[in-house]
């Protein structure tokens, strides 16, 4: 009977889930709206893009964002010089200190008139929904969430909900996205929080963002249009009552941060930038390629339908396509099967293949590590060379460095390289959740001056004081760097600790890495 009693309350709390959500699937999703048309001359982005793309016509400008300061001015300064609108896709936008500055920007820009419209995957977004509701509160800002759990305020009943619908809110919305004016693109790895843009205590990312001007930018607003209108989008008023007075209160937290000291740092960097005039894309060059497109997930592969993996059609066929050399960046990256047959049927074809990830002590995600770990000693076996980026680095770049005293590192980026041909920078990772249940999205490109800084990106991550190499000596990996100018082999896995290796050894034995 007690079994049976526990039966009833279980089956009874399924349906109550299945019925509470069909009710909030019904909810409005709100009006459709699409990017709104170009102009010539119209705002400062108009005026400064359009001579550009008369005079190179069908081409796309490209610059790569390496700098994380560099990053975090190009959008506020894309914001600034806003008109007309301003569409910002994220997995998720941390209330830190440069989350609450590109907030002030974006607040401004809606001030001035700019229509603003931020869709944020709720995985993150929920149970911090106050910043979120206060801008919805602005006549000029929508705010919508992606996949939204009903429950917002409740930790508890979260959770229960999550369980209840296991299997479709492990489908996120990992793209990134930040459209200014329909003119600008920007897009890549980062999210929007401290650790991308060196504001970090103790860990700061390596990621790559691609500024872009011309026809990629209206490819990436019809994306944006498509998640925005999607039935898996729902506007935050459609969850929780408005809350106008947040606003007020907002604004104060949001000029406080501004006046703090790391505040006054990073609107320095965005003043002295507008003062050389001009589209401000970083530091790099701008790079004009008739061969740049968006790839991209469709926002229907959160549905609970049979799994697709739509940008990883797009690229396999890149990949194949090797002739003599490919190099991946990816901070989580876990082959599979079916994957290491992939890289090893490469390097049978004699294809040079090299990979740089995260080492177990600079990862942000050990669990990830532990699946990874399995696939290590296949991959060196086939031939394919394996690089772990150090949590410690040498790296005297300043671009690399934390603007607040660490050098601890992590990488983020998520990019290849093909036989110096064709190139992708993007959101996706070499991984199960990436390939089968995120949504992702990245450009891919062809051009020689781009790929080479590309290239050299890698190199200079892989280089043995930034990286260890990986070897297998009678079956047993071995980790090889250098460390204050001498060369040297370890035998364990590198400057973990004892908790880190617990943790990525018994997730490396559990059958859960198609979560991961």
């Amino acid at each position: 009977m007690q079994i049976l009693a526990t039966l009833l309350i279980i089956a009874l709390a399924v349906i109550a889930g299945v019925y509470a959500w069909g009710r909030f699937g019904r909810r409005p999703h709100g009006p459709e709206s699409s990017i709104l048309p170009l102009i010539e001359d119209a705002t400062v982005l108009d005026r400064f893009g359009h001579p550009l793309l008369l005079k190179h016509a069908g081409q796309n400008g490209l610059s790569l964002l390496s700098g994380n300061v560099d990053a975090f001015v190009a959008r506020a300064l894309s914001s600034r010089n806003a008109g007309r609108s301003l569409d910002l896709q994220y997995y998720y936008w941390k209330n830190d200190l440069t989350g609450r500055l590109l907030t002030r920007e974006v607040l401004d820009a809606a001030d001035r008139g700019v229509r603003v419209r931020l869709l944020l995957d709720d995985i993150n977004a929920g149970l911090h929904d106050r910043m979120c509701l206060a801008l919805d509160a602005h006549p000029n800002i929508e705010v919508r969430l992606f996949n939204p759990s009903r429950a917002r305020t409740d930790r508890f009943k979260r959770g229960v909900e999550m369980v209840l619908r296991a299997f479709s809110a492990t489908r996120r919305m990992h793209n990134k996205a930040w459209i200014a004016d329909g003119r600008v693109v920007i897009t890549g790895g980062r999210n929007i929080g401290d650790a991308y843009f060196d504001a970090a205590d103790d860990s700061n990312f390596h990621d790559l963002d691609v500024w872009m001007l011309g026809p990629i930018a209206e490819e990436t607003g019809a994306v944006f249009d498509q998640y925005w209108n999607s039935q898996v989008v729902l506007p935050i008023g459609a969850l929780r009552t408005p809350r106008a007075h947040y606003l007020p209160a907002l604004r104060r937290k949001l000029e406080k941060r501004a006046q703090s000291k790391g505040g006054l740092f990073y609107l320095s960097q965005v003043e002295k930038a507008q003062a050389e005039g001009g589209l401000w894309h970083g530091s790099r060059p701008l790079h004009w390629t008739a061969h740049a497109r968006i790839v991209c997930d469709p926002p229907e592969k959160a549905h609970l339908q049979k799994r697709q993996n739509w940008l990883m059609r797009e690229l396999l066929p890149v990949l194949r396509g090797a002739r003599s050399d490919v190099r991946i960046i990816s901070p989580y990256f876990i082959p599979g099967g079916n994957g290491t047959g992939e890289l090893a049927r490469l390097v049978e074809a004699k294809v040079a293949v090299s990979i740089l990830t995260n080492s177990l002590a600079a990862t942000d995600v050990a669990a990830v590590h532990g699946a990874y770990a399995n696939y290590r000693k296949a991959l060196l076996k086939s031939g394919v060379t394996l690089f772990e980026l150090k949590a410690d680095t040498e790296d005297d770049d300043p671009q690399r460095m934390s603007l607040f005293g660490s050098r601890g590192a992590s990488l983020h980026t998520k990019a290849f390289i093909v036989d110096e041909r064709i190139g992708f920078v993007g959101s996706m990772n070499f991984d199960p959740r990436s390939a089968s249940l995120n949504t992702e999205m990245g450009v891919l490109f062809e051009h020689a001056g781009l790929l080479a800084e590309v290239r050299s990106i890698f190199d200079e991550e892989t280089s043995p004081i930034n990286s260890f190499r990986l070897s297998l000596s009678n079956d047993r990996l071995r980790w090889h760097d250098q460390c204050e100018g001498r060369a040297r082999t370890l035998k364990r896995e590198p400057e973990a600790g004892f908790l880190r290796r617990v943790t990525a050894g018994i997730i490396g034995i559990l059958p859960i890495e198609s979560q991961l």
